[in-house]
């Protein structure tokens, strides 16, 4: 799968700009919506669901049980997400959360994994999702 890198611009508490670069020739650990499903639905599992998309896109419509850190309160909020466990990080379509996914591995995070096709692809597959207007 050929992966088009860009640069992505956040900026911390500090209104400082926070650029999410890929490590030079890093492959981005990913799976797809159906295996990250299945991966979350085992009883043993401790991975969490860590949905980056704005509280606008999360709060209609999500995948089931995804926690939301939006992708502009990342930085100042990255002790929430777990260094001890799994995080598979969704998105709408699969390119913030390649973004993130790369924030964190070069904060150290050993198991950050891409939710590839995003929140999107999950609804499409038919996957658990949560509508809490309806």
């Amino acid at each position: 799968m050929l992966m088009r890198y860009e640069d992505r611009k956040l900026h911390s508490v500090e209104n400082k700009p926070v650029t999410f670069r890929p490590f030079p020739g890093a492959s981005l650990p990913e799976m797809t919506v159906r295996e990250a499903a299945s991966h979350l639905a085992e009883p043993e599992t401790t991975a969490i669901l860590l949905d980056v998309r704005e509280p606008y896109e999360y709060t209609p419509r999500h995948a089931q049980g995804a926690v939301s850190i939006p992708m502009s309160e990342f930085v100042a909020r990255i002790a929430e997400v777990p260094q001890d466990r799994e995080v598979l990080v969704i998105c709408e379509h699969g390119s913030r959360s390649q973004d993130v996914v790369r924030y964190l591995m070069r904060q150290g995070y050993t198991q950050a994994i891409n939710v590839d096709g995003g929140t999107e692809m999950w609804e499409s597959a038919g996957l658990p999702m949560e509508y809490p207007g309806k």
